[in-house]
Parts: C-alpha cells; sequence; structure tokens
C-alpha cells in the first residue's frame, strides 16, 4: 500500500509540475506573442501570426512527439522527458494564452492608445501602463478556461513516459500485487480500472475548482463598478 501510495502522490506531483511549469512558460511565451500579433511593427505581426497558425493548428500529441524525440537528437543528448514535456505544453498553450490577450486587446478603444502615444510613450508603456491594465479585466475568464484546458492535457504525456495522473491507471496494473478488500482500497490500489479512473476524475475536479475558485477572485479585485 505503500509503494501504491507513493505512485499516486509521484502521479499528481507530475500532473502539478506540468500544469504549473507548462502555465509559466505559456503566460510568459503567450504574453510576447500577443503583444507582437498587436504590434505596429509588421514584421513582428507576420512572426506572431506564423507562430499562433502552425502551433494551435497542429495536434498537441504532434507537437509532444517532436519535443521528446526530436529534440533529443536534434542536440545530440537526453533530456529529461518531464522537461519536454513541459516545454511542449507550454509553448501549444502559448497560441491560446496570444490569442486570449490580443481578444482583450481588442476590447480597449483604439482612442486610449491614440492618446498616450501622443503624450509620447512608446509601445512597450502604451502596452504595459494603458492597454493590458484594462485588458486584464475582460481576458480573465477565457484565460482561466484555457488554463483549464491546459490542466487537462497534461494527461497526453502520459503517452511520452511522464508519470501523471493520465498513466497513473497503467502503472499501477503493472505494481499491482494483492487483491482489495474494500472499495477505497480497490480504487487506491487500481484493482478495479472504472473505480481507478472515477478517482482520477475527482482529482481534477478538485483542482478545476480550485481554478474557478481563482477566476471568482480576480473577477471581483479587477470588477469595474457601475
Amino acid at each position: 500500500m505503500d509503494e501504491v501510495g507513493h505512485l499516486w502522490w509521484q502521479a499528481i506531483e507530475g500532473t502539478l509540475v506540468l500544469f504549473f511549469a507548462g502555465g509559466v512558460i505559456a503566460l510568459v511565451l503567450g504574453f510576447i506573442v500577443g503583444a507582437m500579433r498587436v504590434s505596429p511593427v509588421p514584421i513582428a505581426r507576420a512572426v506572431g501570426t506564423v507562430y499562433v497558425n502552425w502551433i494551435r493548428n497542429t495536434p498537441l500529441t504532434l507537437v509532444m512527439f517532436f519535443f521528446a524525440f526530436c529534440i533529443p537528437i536534434l542536440l545530440g543528448q537526453r533530456i529529461n522527458a518531464i522537461m519536454l514535456a513541459t516545454i511542449a505544453l507550454g509553448v501549444y498553450t502559448a497560441t491560446y494564452i496570444a490569442e486570449t490577450i490580443r481578444s482583450g486587446v481588442n476590447t480597449v478603444p483604439v482612442g486610449q492608445a491614440e492618446a498616450a502615444r501622443a503624450l509620447g510613450l512608446g509601445f512597450g508603456q502604451v502596452m504595459s501602463l494603458v492597454i493590458l491594465p484594462q485588458a486584464f479585466r475582460s481576458v480573465v475568464p477565457p484565460m482561466m478556461s484555457v488554463l483549464i484546458a491546459l490542466l487537462k492535457n497534461t494527461t497526453v504525456a502520459a503517452g511520452f513516459s511522464v508519470l501523471n495522473l493520465g498513466s497513473v491507471t497503467a502503472y499501477l496494473s503493472e505494481h499491482r500485487t494483492a487483491s482489495a478488500d474494500n472499495i477505497f482500497q480497490a480504487m487506491v490500489t487500481g484493482e478495479n480500472q472504472l473505480l481507478t479512473l472515477l478517482l482520477i476524475a475527482v482529482i481534477f475536479v478538485v483542482l478545476v475548482l480550485l481554478l474557478a475558485w481563482l477566476q471568482r477572485v480576480l473577477e471581483r479585485k479587477w470588477k469595474v463598478e457601475r
């Protein structure tokens, strides 16, 4: 039971690492690409558009496959599987973050950007001081939807030897050694795969509820009084 409990903990830890580390990469890269998509510089807009359309239109499994198998060959060295899966998730999710940022920026009246530029502010100052603070209010719900999708997409990494909640049933079937004498033990030890999948679903629902709570907190914080 201790070995099975350790396996469950490692699976939850793997999911959280993929989500938080992949989320940081996606947010940083997504903000950069989102800014490029609304930049007044044509080449920046073109690069941002190509990145979004190319990566977003590619299935996540193929993006994960490229990082898991092609990157080590291109670099000529072995790389930790969870690191490659995390980067793949971040690169893929960044496209949706960028589009969310772009849609939020488009909700800010153009006149405010023109007024800021008339005061002598550069593009970076206009974005960081005028546009993005207002855009954040409208992007919180879609941004949380993207992060919830990222959380669920972590299960794709199970196909690339990364231990997480998506692969726990396969690992439990390999480590199963004794018969369970009650329903909870059957769920934890994987004696009944249907019950094990139910327990995994419950864990994901709890994690999503935490993100929904964070969304409500952010919406109340940035709510515009009418």
